[in-house]
């Protein structure tokens, strides 16, 4: 299990591309990240390479075998920002961040 904290990245565009894994052997799901052209991918595939070095270190499982067993997205803090405008008033920004954990599993 890996997790990749505190991507500046709304989490609804996020999972777009979790979604597009989930379930895929570890070498699939990495040749799909690579053709889909969205900014998330970067640290999706950040978070797959480190759970799989995750299970090389600690041994005991087929790299051959190893699958996305879950990835899930969650919502993290709020960054909010103002964007003053006419007549004193203020327009509020939010930037989205996520929070992403991907699980792998060994196929039987």
């Amino acid at each position: 299990m890996a997790t990749g904290r505190w991507i500046r990245m709304s989490p609804r565009k996020v999972r777009v591309v979790a979604d597009a894994i989930r379930g895929r052997p570890v070498d699939e799901a990495t040749a799909i990240l690579s053709f889909i052209p969205r900014r998330a991918v970067r640290p999706v595939r950040k978070v797959l390479m480190s759970a799989l070095d995750i299970a090389k270190k600690r041994g005991g499982m087929n790299v051959d075998a190893l699958f996305v067993k879950a990835i899930f997205v969650d919502k993290g803090p709020v960054l909010r920002r103002r964007l003053t405008r006419a007549r004193g008033m203020a327009t509020p920004i939010n930037k989205f961040t996520s929070h992403v954990t991907v699980v792998l599993g060994e196929k039987e």
